[in-house]
Order: structure tokens, then C-alpha cells, then sequence
């Protein structure tokens, strides 16, 4: 018997986790890093401070476990990015967090210049600066980076597996690369086209390998120990679609995390991005087959429940405010829309903010928590709606995970908001689960994709409740809401 151990490096923190053959999970460690907010609307990270994250929590979990690690599968935030030098393997800026606004106004220069037409054909991607090509030209310019050829610019996953292998590889997957607005979905190589418009060297990037086979082996200095393969890669959502087992055509998946991730699988031909979704390499396995996806993107989820919790001080934990939410029949007719750092799909406003409406003088801490709640509903009503109309076909179910889905409270209003049954898995850490199977199915642990597939199990299922004159009716009031949000930061 052996495990294999799925490194999460999410926005917040990161999770170390081990699962056996039969896809139980065998051990967890988790630990929280800083987040850095150096100006309104700009969110950075520290990569050293990642890098010891994954190693406290490696050290952690493998002190526990009783079986040999089989692989090493990476899960990320995708389109946070990294400038370091490859000759000390030290940062040479903060990351900029995929939550990051300031290239909201050479994104609008970019559209204005008439080039979203090229993103969106090359990359399946929108002009916005929540994916990585801005961010990357940023750091090459007002960040100060120089573009010599001791420069690694790469995500998060590239980072770790540099740290992993002590500076001996320098890769990423294809389903990270294509979040970057570098990389071109249809031939699955860097895009110079979108380099040179960016003035990205393309000697800067990681060489673009499958999501599973292998990438590397860990070196001494790793916590888990030296010489375990690194046979998985995958973007956390592209990770939690496959750990859902969505594996066939037309087949959805959420994610409430940091934020909420609705994905669809299209299949093995990407989808022209349509308007308010963008179009996505879900993941390549080792024979070179290709899955793409269409995916809404929703900026803040659970960090609104963070807030809730050190911003505002309302409640102790986060787990508090499913309990606290549902001391109430409602919201009272208060609605925030947590536009934070702008609105993602299907608005694509990065000059949004958050807003709070319809408060009265009987508004209390437990109207303002399900206000909460019910906007991580609301917002995944605007991506699946867009998506349905987009895919031509109504979601017969949507698999739901991440932290937040452990609130039935959560759980019973989105399948009445979106009119379908919502279904949760025995294992909600699908991201974590997705990059396990796949660094698995690259070493053998697992056989095939339909050994994933039958490693998927009901927990729960939640059918939305009779009649529809109330969902929409709040929902009315949620779309108001976000009207008074947008522009709100100006151009």
C-alpha cells in the first residue's frame, strides 16, 4: 500500500493531503499565510512565506503517515504570479495575487487598442487583470524586474516544483498556462503573439508539460523527504473538476472557496469564448489528450466571510456563520454584493466595489451573515445562467465543494436559486483530491480515469424547493444590487 500526498496552495494557505489508493483520505495539514493589501484594490503575497506553508505542512502530515508516499500532486491559485532569480531561487518581487486590480486601466488601453478579439481567439481568456499577463508585464516594468536570463516568471505551481526540486526543474501544466493570457489553448504552446504584445520574454516561462506524468523528483530539502515523483499538476479548479469525477461532455462543478468556480466540461475542442465566460484548458493527461472547459469565474466568495470575520469582527470563526445566518427566515431585504476587488463573471468590472443596500434600523449581525450567504448564491446564479446560455443546455446538477459547501443553509439556497439539484461528495476537498488522482494515475496508483471516477461519492443532495415566484424575486433584488456596485472605483 501506498499514498499519495496533494499539495493545495490556495489563496489564503496551504493543505497538505494524503489519500490511499482507494481514494480515502489518510491525513491533512493545513496552515494560513499573510496576505499583503500595499494600496486599495492591490493584493500581494510573500513566495518564501508560500514556500514555508508547504513545507510546515508537508513536515506535518508525513510525521503522521504510516505508508510510502507513491507521488506529489500540486494544486494552485493559478493566476498569481512570481518573479524569482533561477541562479538563488529567491523572489525578486511580492507575488501579485490573482485578486490584484492595478492593471485594470492597461487591460481598458489593451480593449480600446482593439486586441480582445486576439486574447479571446488565442488564449479563451478576457481583458481583465485578473489573469497573469498583465500582472507579469507590471513586474517588467512599474515592479522593477529585470528581464535578463537569470528571470523565472511563473505561477504558483511552477514556484513550488522549482523549491521541490531545489532549482532543478523550471515547469508548469497546460491548464496553469492557459490562465497566464500567454498561452495559445488551440496549439497548446506559449503565444509569441501574446508575448511580444506584452513584452513577455518567452525565455522567462516554464516549459508547459501534461497535468499528469512527471515532472520532477523532490529533492533533499523537501519536508516529505527526497526522491518522491511530482506526477500532477493542475490549476485548483481544473484540479477540483477532475477530483468531482466531471469527466464527460456537459458535466459542472463549484468550487466556494476564496472565491466561487463554476467549470463546465466541453470536451476535447475548446469552446469560443462567449461573453461574460471564458474558455479554459482543463487538464492534459499523460497521453496527451486534452480536456477544455468553460468556466465563470466569481472573485470573492468565501474571503466575504473573512471579512465577516477579521474585517468586521462579526463572528469568532468561519464556521460560525452558517449557524448564525440561519438564525434568521431572511436577509430583511439587505443585499451585499462583495465586490472587493471588482466583479468577475459574468460582469468583468474591475472597477466595481462592495457594496451593502436595503439596510434598516432592525438590521442586525445575523441579517448581514445570511446577506453573505446568499450573495455566494447569487453570484453562481450569474455564471450558471450565462453558462446555460452559452452551453445551449440546462445543468441537470451541479457538484459542489470547498469550504463553504458544508452549509446546508448555502447548499438548499443555491439549488433553489438555480433550480437544479446540488449535489456534495463524501470528500468536499475535491481540489486537493483532483491533483492526487491525477499525480496517481501518472504513477500507476490508479489504472484509469474510470477508477476516478468510481472513487466519487453522494453526501448529500439538496433538490430545489416548489415554485420559483420567491428565488426570483430575490434574485430581482441581488441583480439591483449589483447595478449600484459597479463603476464604483471609476476609470
Amino acid at each position: 500500500m501506498s499514498v499519495v500526498v496533494a499539495i493545495d496552495a490556495g489563496t489564503t494557505g496551504v493543505r497538505s493531503f494524503a489519500i490511499d489508493e482507494s481514494g480515502t483520505p489518510v491525513g491533512i495539514a493545513y496552515t494560513e499565510f499573510p496576505q499583503y493589501f500595499p494600496r486599495p484594490g492591490w493584493v500581494e503575497h510573500d513566495a518564501n512565506e508560500i514556500w514555508a506553508a508547504v513545507q510546515t505542512t508537508l513536515a506535518e502530515l508525513t510525521s503522521v503517515l504510516t505508508e510510502p508516499i507513491a507521488a506529489i500532486g500540486i494544486t494552485d491559485q493559478r493566476e498569481t504570479i512570481v518573479a524569482w532569480s533561477r541562479s538563488t531561487g529567491e523572489p525578486l518581487h511580492r507575488a501579485i495575487v490573482w485578486q490584484d486590480r492595478r492593471t485594470a486601466a492597461r487591460c481598458d488601453q489593451l480593449e480600446a487598442d482593439g486586441q480582445l478579439s486576439t486574447v479571446r481567439g488565442t488564449t479563451g481568456l478576457v481583458l481583465d487583470p485578473y489573469f497573469s499577463g498583465t500582472k507579469a508585464e507590471w513586474l517588467l516594468g512599474e515592479g522593477g524586474v529585470v528581464p535578463n536570463s537569470d528571470l523565472a516568471l511563473g505561477t504558483i505551481d511552477s514556484w513550488l516544483v522549482y523549491k521541490l526540486t531545489d532549482g532543478g526543474e523550471f515547469v508548469t501544466d497546460t491548464s496553469n498556462a492557459s490562465r497566464t493570457m500567454l498561452f495559445d489553448i488551440n496549439t497548446l504552446e506559449w503565444s509569441p503573439e501574446m508575448c511580444g504584445l506584452l513584452g513577455i520574454p518567452q525565455s522567462a516561462l516554464a516549459e508547459v508539460r501534461p497535468s499528469s506524468g512527471r515532472f520532477g523528483v523532490t529533492s533533499p530539502n523537501c519536508a516529505a523527504g527526497a526522491g518522491i515523483p511530482i506526477s500532477g499538476i493542475a490549476g485548483d479548479q481544473q484540479a477540483a473538476l477532475f477530483g468531482q469525477a466531471c469527466l464527460s461532455p456537459g458535466m459542472v462543478k463549484n468550487t466556494y472557496g476564496t472565491g466561487s468556480f463554476i467549470m463546465m466540461n466541453v470536451g476535447d475542442s475548446p469552446v469560443p469564448s462567449p461573453v461574460g465566460l471564458v474558455s479554459t484548458v482543463a487538464w492534459t493527461l499523460a497521453d496527451n489528450s486534452t480536456t477544455y472547459a468553460l468556466e465563470g469565474s466569481v472573485f470573492v466568495s468565501g474571503a466575504a466571510i473573512q471579512w465577516l470575520r477579521d474585517g468586521l469582527g462579526l463572528i469568532d470563526e468561519a464556521a460560525d456563520i452558517g449557524p448564525l445566518a440561519s438564525t434568521v427566515d431572511s436577509s430583511g431585504g439587505v443585499y451585499v454584493v462583495p465586490a472587493f476587488t471588482g466583479l468577475g463573471s459574468p460582469y468583468w468590472d474591475p472597477y466595481a466595489r462592495g457594496t451593502i443596500v436595503g439596510i434598516t434600523r432592525g438590521t442586525g449581525r445575523a441579517e448581514l451573515a445570511r446577506a453573505v450567504v446568499e450573495s455566494m448564491a447569487y453570484q453562481t446564479r450569474d455564471v450558471v445562467q450565462a453558462m446555460s446560455a452559452a452551453s445551449g443546455r440546462k445543468l441537470s446538477e451541479l457538484r459542489v465543494d470547498g469550504g463553504a459547501s458544508v452549509m446546508p443553509l448555502l447548499l438548499q439556497l443555491q439549488a433553489d436559486q438555480i433550480d437544479i439539484t446540488v449535489n456534495r461528495p463524501m470528500v468536499t476537498d475535491s481540489t486537493a483530491l483532483g491533483s492526487a488522482f491525477l499525480a496517481g494515475l501518472a504513477e500507476g496508483v490508479w489504472a484509469s480515469t474510470s477508477e476516478v471516477a468510481d472513487a466519487w461519492q453522494l453526501d448529500s443532495r439538496f433538490d430545489p424547493g416548489p415554485g420559483r415566484t420567491s428565488a426570483d424575486e430575490l434574485y430581482a433584488g441581488w441583480k439591483r444590487a449589483v447595478e449600484r456596485s459597479k463603476g464604483w472605483a471609476g476609470s
